[in-house]
């Protein structure tokens, strides 16, 4: 899998503080992505659209994984950047991960992240802080390989056809 990291932060972006959520993403990926690519942006909504199309359409990446900007405060707008470039929603994912971060957290419910599909590519949106990442990732790794393979047309092991 191609999978591509986005950064989302202010304060990464202009060199305040280390982006370490990002990072211990492509840590966490590397040992089920053939390759990784990354991009730190400011919470600016047409400069995060335009990684998430650049990695989808330019970098035909399999996967792009956000961390940041998904709350509540004024300046996070990674979902809304996220809707105004997918083509279909996968709210599943986004549930999923909400899901089992209540069971860590009552904060999780303030989560406003979404996932979705822009041509053959996924995009997740994650939480910004490294605990929440490495909580969520341990959610969508597992059916990262599957989505990849049908978002390629192979639709031969679904519908339950697992395990037959």
């Amino acid at each position: 899998m191609k999978i591509g990291v986005v950064c989302v932060s202010d304060r990464c972006a202009k060199g305040v503080c280390e982006d370490v959520s990002g990072k211990l993403m492509l840590e966490l990926l590397a040992p089920v992505a053939e390759e990784t690519l990354y991009r730190l942006v400011p919470d600016e909504r047409l400069e995060i659209e335009f990684a998430l199309c650049d990695l989808a359409d330019d970098q035909h990446a399999d996967v792009i994984l956000t961390t940041g900007g998904t709350g509540f405060a004024p300046r996070d707008v990674t979902p809304e950047a996220t809707n105004a470039v997918i083509d279909r929603a996968a709210p599943g994912i986004s549930e999923a991960i909400r899901m089992n971060s209540l069971t860590v957290t009552p904060n999780a419910m303030l989560s406003r992240a979404v996932s979705g599909i822009r041509g053959k590519t996924l995009i997740v949106n994650l939480p910004g802080s490294p605990k929440a990442v490495r909580e969520s990732l341990e959610v969508v790794l597992p059916v990262l390989p599957h989505a990849v393979e049908t978002l390629s047309g192979n639709t031969q092991n679904c519908g339950g056809n697992y395990g037959k």
